[in-house]
């Protein structure tokens, strides 16, 4: 098939129509004739039309049409009552009060991407058209008008795949709630939402029914396993004592196994006799389909043979929003010396604390298996007072964790943590100090090796993603603290490289850093090798 028109036709405008000229059969062609009219008007030739069809000879036809003139944009007035400057920025380059600039070629799309918008906001049916078309001398001008249609109100909600889905979770922990406006939007992130619960996973996009006069969702799981093991445990006899000795870790954390979205954490972390950490924890979100929730923990914590420490607590725990939590509870730390033999200026003694605690999370999580947390804040505070020999003395804890990833593109992203903790009080003993170092605080330093009343690091990150499953990422770490007990105060600073790969045993990752402190050369000797993985059974 060959084209013309009443002007030459230029290469670049061919491109543009991008038509095809060999055909099976003559409805085939014709078929194309008519579709070139139709990309001539998306192209700004809206008076364009076929003239004639006709046979040239045995094997070709030529389709003769009248262009006239282009147009080159859309020059759309609209109420700035019914539309945002904000919603026209996302689809127009020229805006003003009255009236916004579309260039031809795009136009279509672009008012497809506003209705877009608007149906997000609950209207599931609106509609926008175009009224008053004119033609000027290189543009065309017309009227916005929109047709808001009838509002959309969430009447029920349907699970399919995982019948036992905790629903309480749907509620509270996704936000999805009948006699809400339906948006369009929101169900999409809360999808996610779901999606990022571990214990579950969505088979497919959301669907929805629209009847006359009611509105339903229907949500496709499916349950998966989401329970996490990982440890090696090892035992020798210590060759003073006599005793067993156990090291190694174990990690094991069980979730959702009753479909009530209930979590049992168990870690045991030892390093044969300089220290050992046992921690459990259990939680019950969301009690009588309410969005209180209560929880139990019990930590304790042992070095070497200088004193060990035992922590309780008990605490409510109630979801603001799909995003926010606040929790108060009750918190003690009981702990005893275990030095046999006084020594002279050893502030290691045996006390008793009590505090009151609350505290407010926020959580925003993103759809991604390595990277499931965006943006994560916790400020906690516990008041109350510590027994040291029969004195009571007040106390207050302030901690403050905030940490967030800034996306950049798919395989570039950065990530900053902030972990601050602080203890007030007239006086200061060795074991009620925070402890820190390792993996899960500053990098390049041994777990816990480090005594605070006062710390604040910063964990930096600069991440690579190869693909969906393998990173590498720099690791630059900074660190602040204070001992009020030895009167010290001391800057602290990591550097190394890590890696992140998803096996499938579950995720592993590998950290290398150096840490050193600011009165410190750099020692090779120092380099510190972390090493954890996240498997799920």
């Amino acid at each position: 098939m060959e084209i013309s028109a009443e002007r030459t036709i230029s290469e670049e405008l061919k491109d543009s129509l991008s038509f095809i000229n060999t055909f099976k059969d003559y409805n085939s062609l014709k078929k194309e004739v008519d579709t070139l009219a139709q990309k001539l008007e998306r192209l700004g030739y809206i008076e364009s039309k076929l003239q004639d069809l006709n046979k040239k000879n045995d094997s070709t036809y030529l389709a003769n049409y009248f262009f006239g003139k282009k147009h080159l944009y859309i020059k759309v007035y609209y109420d700035n009552t019914v539309f945002s400057r904000k919603e026209l920025q996302e689809i127009a380059p020229e805006i003003t009060e009255t009236y916004f600039i579309l260039p031809f070629e795009t136009a279509e799309n672009s008012l497809q991407k506003l209705n877009a918008l608007k149906t997000e906001d609950g209207n599931a049916f609106a509609t926008l058209s175009l009224a008053n078309l004119k033609p000027e001398e290189n543009y065309l001008s017309a009227t916005l008008e929109f047709d808001s249609g009838k509002k959309r109100i969430l009447d029920s909600i349907v699970i399919k795949g995982y019948e036992k889905f905790p629903r309480s979770f749907l509620k509270y922990y996704a936000g999805v709630k009948t006699g809400k406006t339906f948006s369009k939007k929101k169900i999409k992130e809360q999808n996610t939402t779901i999606n990022s619960l571990g214990f579950t996973r969505t088979i497919k996009a959301p669907e929805v029914l629209f009847r006359k006069e009611t509105t339903t969702a229907y949500f496709y799981l499916e349950k998966q396993n989401n329970n996490l093991f990982d440890g090696i445990l090892g035992f020798a006899t210590d060759e003073e004592t006599q005793k067993l000795q156990f090291n190694g870790y174990l990690n094991l954390e069980l979730n959702n196994n009753l479909n009530y979205g209930e979590q049992l954490l168990i870690n045991y972390k030892a390093d044969g006799s300089d220290q050992q950490n046992f921690r459990v924890k259990a939680t019950l979100p969301y009690l009588f389909k309410t969005p209180f929730g209560i929880s139990a923990e019990l930590k304790i914590f042992k070095r070497d043979s200088t004193f060990v420490t035992t922590e309780q607590q008990a605490r409510v725990n109630y979801q603001v929003n799909p995003a926010s939590t606040a929790y108060a509870g009750y918190k003690a730390y009981e702990s005893s010396n275990l030095l046999d033999d006084v020594v002279i200026g050893n502030t290691v003694e045996d006390f008793n604390s009590r505090f009151f605690i609350s505290g407010a999370s926020f959580l925003k999580l993103q759809d991604d298996i390595l990277f499931p947390v965006k943006t994560e804040l916790t400020v906690e505070t516990e008041i109350g007072e510590r027994e040291l020999e029969g004195i009571n003395e007040n106390q207050f804890k302030l901690l403050v964790t905030a940490s967030s990833i800034f996306n950049l593109n798919y395989s570039n992203s950065i990530f900053v943590k902030n972990n601050t903790k602080i203890l007030f009080s007239e006086t200061y003993i060795v074991n009620e100090l925070f402890r820190f170092g390792g993996i899960n605080s500053i990098r390049g330093f041994n777990e816990n090796s480090i005594d605070a009343s006062l710390l604040s690091t910063l964990n930096t990150e600069y991440r690579y993603r190869f693909n969906k499953g393998l990173y590498i990422h720099s690791i630059i770490d900074f660190g602040y603290f204070q001992n009020q007990v030895l009167d010290l105060k001391e800057s602290l600073y990591s550097a190394g490289i890590g890696i992140g790969l998803q096996t499938k045993a579950g995720i592993l990752r590998l950290n290398i850093a150096n840490g050193i402190s600011e009165n410190q050369d750099f020692n090779f000797s120092n380099t510190k090798i972390h090493v954890s993985l996240t498997s799920r059974f």
